[in-house]
């Protein structure tokens, strides 16, 4: 064979669409689009999205099941931007071939993406979201007796140097120049103020004193890493029969567990009747302490110093918390538990870690939960495919590839040790460089 050697070359002027090279495609993206094929999915986001677009007039837009098609590329391909997931929709043929666009079509632009997220509610993508639940339900794969509830936190697009104060409107380092100038320190250099502000004591930021200006939804939070950023905070009701996420609420990151927990839980039970089964939550495995009318509680009670005052509240709330403790002590509750920080903080590994989503490009409080709710659509639509076809991702391919491998290794060399044996007590010979442990007399 001749070594072929690269030049430039001098495109057409045009090319007839025969004489392109066809895509193969991905295997992974094709069964996946037969999976929402079958489902009807782009007649039921066109039917969804239809009142908020114009009959007739001005350019046709992109279709809808090709803008949330392009979301779920963004959690299978762990792009946290909608500028990657355009690039990365037109410079893929298989991509292309799954948005259903013809080589001589260009894929939508990042612009695009953003116009159609703003003209599209909340109440669209959470359709969406319950829609993608439904599949799942005519699979028979979806539960929802008992579901598991945790929160973690995702970094906003605002940076800490940018937070003023409410009162006076001062930034960082007009704020530390007032305290400096009080404590007897006259026009202080940088290094001076820095030193200063590592030195004072008591609490340096707050959210009831501090805010930014460019996103004021976030709130200032510690990360998983020990870090201070603008953060808001996630929530998961994990199904904990299925491994689907139920609900995925945002809040701001200053909220507590036990003032989210229900409208999770609540949530959750909504995306089940939108999804058409017929199953209600009875039990909920959690961190957070609350009174959840009519559910049976899994959720551990911290170490207190003294007893709770029930004088103030309702009887009810009294009777839920002791049903609770007696139930926590139980096996089942330590059985929940475990499956409770397994089966949660897998969702948040997906989602956040691979699916690229701990870190938003997006500001406010309304935007960031319509991106993160597809995101976990995604992961839902991951989790369909792997109970149904054995893979979640499209990168799971490779993993197979080595397995299949390792497994064609193995049985070649279980053939060579025991079906193909030499006899006469000959040491055995083998050609697969196995080690000497295998090499045995038979």
């Amino acid at each position: 064979m001749a070594l072929g050697k690269r030049q430039p070359k001098q495109p057409g002027l045009w090319i007839a669409a025969p004489e392109l090279p066809a895509a193969p495609g991905h295997p992974f993206y094709q069964k996946l689009n037969t999976l929402l094929d079958e489902a009807g999915f782009d007649r039921f986001v066109e039917g969804l999205c239809q009142p908020y677009y114009a009959d007739g007039v001005g350019r046709p837009g992109i279709p809808p099941g090709v803008y949330f098609r392009m979301l779920f590329i963004g959690y299978f391909e762990g792009l946290d931007s909608r500028r990657g997931i355009a690039w990365r929709c037109a410079d893929s043929r298989s991509l292309q071939a799954f948005l259903g666009h013809l080589p001589t079509e260009a894929t939508p632009d990042h612009s695009s993406l953003t116009k159609v997220r703003r003209r599209l509610p909340e109440a669209v993508h959470e359709q969406v979201f319950a829609f993608v639940l439904r599949i799942a339900d005519a699979k028979g794969l979806l539960q929802g007796k008992t579901v598991a509830v945790d929160a973690t936190t995702l970094e906003a697009n605002a940076a800490m140097k940018a937070i003023r104060r409410k009162d006076t409107g001062d930034d960082w380092k007009e704020y530390l120049k007032k305290l400096a100038a009080e404590a007897g320190i006259e026009d202080p250099t940088d290094e001076e103020l820095r030193r200063f502000d590592r030195q004072r004591k008591g609490e340096k930021v707050s959210n009831d004193e501090w805010a930014s200006p460019a996103d004021p939804d976030s709130r200032i939070a510690r990360m998983k890493d020990g870090t201070t950023h603008l953060a808001y905070k996630a929530e998961h009701v994990v199904d904990l029969g299925s491994n689907l996420v139920l609900a995925a609420e945002v809040y701001r990151a200053d909220q507590a567990d036990s003032g989210t927990l229900r409208e999770s839980v609540l949530s959750a039970q909504v995306n089940l009747v939108r999804a058409g089964s017929e199953t209600d939550i009875e039990e909920v495995a959690a961190l957070a302490d609350c009174a959840a009318g009519g559910l049976r509680s899994y959720i551990p009670e911290p170490q207190r110093t003294r007893e709770r005052v029930w004088t103030d509240k309702p009887a009810s709330w009294e009777a839920a918390y002791r049903n609770n403790r007696r139930r926590v002590q139980g096996a089942r509750s330590k059985r929940l538990q475990k499956q409770r920080s397994e089966y949660v903080e897998r969702t948040f590994a997906h989602v956040c870690e691979t699916g690229g989503a701990r870190r938003s490009w997006l500001r406010g409080l309304l935007d960031v939960s319509k991106r993160y709710l597809m995101q976990v659509a995604g992961h839902n639509l991951g989790t369909l495919m792997r109970k149904l076809f054995g893979i979640g991702t499209p990168r799971g391919l490779q993993g197979c590839c080595a397995a299949l491998a390792a497994v064609g290794w193995a049985l070649g060399a279980w053939y060579r040790l025991w079906v193909h044996r030499p006899h006469h007590g000959r040491p055995l010979k083998t050609t697969m460089g196995l080690p000497a442990a295998l090499a045995c007399r038979c």
